[in-house]
């Protein structure tokens, strides 16, 4: 048996790199620790934080090919956020014009979770953490 002792980073390919770059940073909060433009590989890479751990490796290549994402995809089904507080989560997403699905409530946890996108579509999630079950 392996000693994983953690998840190290989450590696995302972007379709237009500066967006999800700002999708990240500005909506979401993430930190940029590190950007480098690789000229042979025609690359950006950017090392983004959530709360001061390193988590996503943030890519643009040329030319990739697109993905089907939906949370019932084969493969990564999502990547998911906790959140003290849902509603108020999804009103800040809302002012910048990013759709979050109707409030579902985990049967097994009895907490609210919801889904919206990234720029290029890959399925994301905010689960309640706090007290309540969120709208």
């Amino acid at each position: 048996m392996l000693n994983l002792k953690a998840i190290h980073h989450i590696a995302i390919i972007a379709s237009d790199y500066f967006k999800s770059r700002d999708f990240y940073c500005e909506i979401l909060g993430m930190t940029l620790l590190n950007e480098s433009y690789r000229a042979e590989r025609q690359s950006w890479k950017a090392d983004l934080a959530l709360a001061g751990h390193y988590v996503i490796e943030l890519f643009s290549f040329p030319d990739v090919p697109p993905r089907i994402s939906y949370p019932e995809a084969c493969g990564l089904r999502h990547l998911a956020f906790s959140v003290e507080d849902l509603d108020e989560a999804i009103t800040l997403l809302s002012q910048h014009q990013i759709q979050c699905e109707p409030i579902r409530i985990d049967p097994l946890t009895g907490k609210a979770f919801t889904f919206f996108n990234d720029p290029d579509g890959l399925p994301l999630e905010l689960y309640q953490e706090g007290l309540g079950c969120g709208g």
